[in-house]
């Protein structure tokens, strides 16, 4: 085996783990807002109605479809099997993929609308402890209003009108307002990467417009989306919600290997193309 064999095999199991760790966040996220939706349940809160509690769930089941798909169609499938039902089955897949995705960005919009109405609660907060109250701590986390805590909020405390009974402090409110917010962000600016490279596969790569100024835009505005999600990330470190900083460098790093995996087809195809001219 030579040097460069090994760094590619161990290149390869490094980007096959980083994909397998990605899978597992599906099931790390379906618990954490599988305990959120319990919570509602049992309060009797409508929290899962105003919240998309499982957004992160669907969102991060359709990416790790659509990173697999992507691996096929530029590293495992030769071009020449892409053909046929392959290539339709992949569309396929991926339409649906693109289509939860939407699904989530509007769950994450919906649930950043739901937190922006509030106003000051009007009395005080121990005499709705009876009226089965929730308290908001941060974004999607809420715990039951209790004879315990309810001295803890004063007259500044604000009544999240997006949701049935639902109280915060102002540094909590605003902090989840920040937080839904970033994931608004965050998945606007997947949903661009995605559509570039798209436009890079499909029809920059393929009309062998590689050197275009369009793709040298398109290179631009891939590297200002990247820096977006590389502060959201930075942000959610800082915040300390770590599964989403953890998720999001995992998604960051996986995406390292999906540019190579282009970088190196497009290479593919300009050989292809340079030793028969008549390939287009």
């Amino acid at each position: 085996m030579t040097a460069s064999t090994g760094l590619y095999q161990v290149f390869r199991w490094v980007k096959y783990l980083t994909y397998a760790l990605l899978s597992l966040n599906i099931w790390l996220f379906f618990s954490e807002e599988l305990n959120s939706a319990r919570f509602a349940i049992e309060t009797g809160e409508e929290v899962a109605l105003g919240v998309q509690l499982f957004s992160a769930t669907l969102d991060t089941l359709a990416w790790v479809i659509l990173l697999l798909l992507f691996e096929l169609e530029t590293a495992v499938i030769p071009d020449e099997r892409l053909r046929g039902k392959i290539r339709f089955g992949i569309h396929g897949v991926r339409m649906l993929c693109t289509a939860a995705i939407v699904m989530a960005f509007l769950g994450y919009f919906g649930e950043w609308l739901t937190l922006l109405p509030s106003e000051l609660l009007s009395g005080d907060a121990c005499s709705r402890v009876t009226e089965s109250w929730s308290v908001m701590i941060k974004l999607d986390d809420f715990m039951p209003l209790t004879a315990e805590n309810c001295g803890q909020f004063g007259a500044d405390t604000r009544v999240v009108l997006g949701l049935d009974q639902v109280m915060a402090s102002p540094a909590g409110l605003l902090e989840g307002q920040r937080l839904a917010l970033v994931d608004v962000i965050n998945s606007a600016a997947w949903i661009l990467v995605v559509i570039l490279l798209e436009i890079e596969v499909r029809v920059l790569t393929r009309w062998g417009g590689a050197s275009m100024p369009l793709s040298q835009v398109a290179t631009f505005a891939k590297a200002v989306l990247y820096a977006t999600l590389v502060a959201a990330a930075i942000y959610w470190g800082f915040k300390g919600d770590f599964l989403d900083f953890w998720d999001a460098a995992l998604w960051l790093f996986a995406f390292v290997f999906i540019e190579l995996n282009v970088f190196e087809w497009q290479q593919e195809l300009r050989d292809q193309t340079s030793e028969n001219p008549g390939i287009s």
